[in-house]
């Protein structure tokens, strides 16, 4: 089984606001665009993040 490559983070106050901001924005046209892009590729070895 994999080793985990560090401690996670506890995400605290301003830091915690930040994430959760971005997190709930949507995706930008850009970030659509790669999302295409990978799907026109196929799902040869391709870790599927954005679905």
């Amino acid at each position: 089984m994999a080793k985990p490559i560090g401690t996670t983070p506890t995400l605290k106050g301003e830091d915690a606001r930040e994430f959760l901001k971005r997190m709930k924005k949507p995706p930008s046209e850009k970030d659509r665009e790669f999302k295409r892009k990978l799907n026109k590729l196929g799902s040869q070895r391709r870790v599927r993040f954005l679905s």
